[in-house]
């Protein structure tokens, strides 16, 4: 039987997310209270800017008095998606002092502050829940701590930021530079104004942060993940990756170590080989690959941003955390036991593309297989090309640790003969 009292859910920030939340909640009003057991309503709404004028969204409503509407008493659940840390860590704290359980999308605060957020839900008996925060609208975060809850998992590789695989995937397809891609990206409304946070990777190492401690239930915060930007990527490292067979992708890595005694997680460019399902994630799409013992491999694929998409894996959010509060229960919360530690960057193991500028004569190339044999850096392939007394010089490791290779690549430079390290990159998914 259907409960006839409404749930009351209040909406912090209605942008391009938030006013999508709000028309889902409005159009599809009677089918959410099927599946939830009971009507939801839009309680309050709040904005910075409350003379913008939001079609569908009743005017008495919208308040700039977020604190006001969290503390109210009869909120049900709160749903955050003004992103940033702070007024949204103030604000999901307060919904639960005053009751409510909380829907975010905030993969910056959960990076950060996740751990904490979880402790106060779980004292005042309430859910947070977030898949949203990371994929978009892909399913990820509760196949990660429900469907596979019986199962051990090893690694999460995926593409997680839309701007940056449209932007590289142009440089592939067309022969782009980095900064006509990203102006296209702009264009398009891919890219934001200041698009730091996507090409820097910043948003990617917080979905990492995320992905990390779910996949290996330890705490990962966004501090523990390494993270390098993609805009040093050029058109001659495509073409060298295309004589590989590879393509090039901006990739959030999440690994159990192989004695299982630690964890990792990065953000980075890196190659993959072109038979690899990432390599054809083409446009403004997402893909993560989860690789556990049982399963073996999963693809979750589909759009990661955008405000309908987005807000698909809110009102999903939404759908769960009231069905829970109906039943008076709660669904997971944070699953830390392992506390297995993030290892550093530089005990990470992979395969290695560098390009070196080297003097055109007899020589070079045994003083630079040299130093790699001196640091223990095994090599697997290696590529000259020479004129007019300068030369480039391509070389494809064996895996070998990231500290080896710096070490490596500090020697290298030190030769004579070595004119500079024109890149280096790190080839994965093989």
């Amino acid at each position: 039987m259907m409960r006839t009292r409404p749930l009351k859910v209040a909406l912090l920030g209605c942008g391009v997310v938030g006013s999508e939340v709000a028309r889902i909640m409005t159009t599809h009003a009677d089918d959410l209270a099927q599946r939830i057991g009971a009507p939801v309503e839009l309680a309050g709404v709040a904005v910075r800017r409350p003379s913008k004028v939001r079609e569908g969204i009743d005017p008495g409503l919208v308040t700039t008095d977020a604190t006001a509407l969290v503390k109210r008493g009869d909120i049900d659940v709160v749903v955050e998606v003004i992103g940033g840390i702070e007024p949204a860590r103030t604000l999901i704290t307060t919904a639960f002092e005053h009751g409510a359980s909380v829907v975010s999308a905030n993969k910056a605060l959960l990076a950060q502050d996740g751990a904490a957020l979880h402790g106060i839900a779980e004292q005042h008996g309430r859910d947070l829940y977030y898949e949203a925060a990371v994929a978009g609208a892909i399913p990820l975060i509760r196949p990660l701590r429900e469907s596979l809850a019986g199962d051990k998992v090893n690694r999460v590789l995926g593409i997680v930021n839309g701007t940056t695989n449209f932007i590289l995937d142009k440089m592939d397809s067309t022969g782009a530079g980095y900064q006509e891609a990203l102006d296209e990206a702009t264009a398009l409304g891919y890219a934001e104004a200041d698009p730091t946070a996507d090409v820097e990777g910043y948003d990617a190492a917080a979905k990492a942060a995320i992905l990390a401690g779910i996949a290996f239930h330890s705490r990962v915060r966004l501090d523990d993940v390494y993270r390098e930007g993609m805009t040093e990527v050029t058109a001659s490292d495509f073409a060298s990756a295309k004589n590989m067979g590879c393509t090039i992708k901006l990739l959030a890595i999440c690994e159990r170590a192989e004695d299982g005694g630690s964890v990792t997680a990065r953000v980075h460019p890196a190659m993959i080989p072109l038979t690899h399902p990432l390599a054809s994630v083409r446009g403004a799409y997402n893909a993560v690959f989860v690789e556990s013992d049982a399963s073996g491999q999963l693809m979750f694929y589909g759009p990661g941003a955008g405000g309908a998409p987005t807000a698909s894996a809110v009102l999903g959010d939404l759908v769960a955390v009231c069905r829970n509060r109906l039943s008076g229960a709660t669904g997971p919360g944070e699953s830390a036991y392992a506390a297995l530690p993030v290892s550093p960057m530089g005990d990470v193991v992979t395969r290695y593309h560098i390009s070196l500028d080297v003097a055109d004569k007899p020589g070079v190339l045994a003083q630079v297989a040299t130093v790699f044999a001196e640091h223990g850096v095994s090599i697997d392939t290696v590529r000259q090309q020479g004129k007019d007394g300068e030369a480039s010089l391509v070389v494809v490791t064996h895996r070998a640790s990231d500290a080896s290779l710096s070490g490596t690549v500090e020697a290298l430079r030190k030769l004579d003969t070595v004119r500079g390290v024109a890149s280096i990159m790190r080839v994965e998914g093989e």
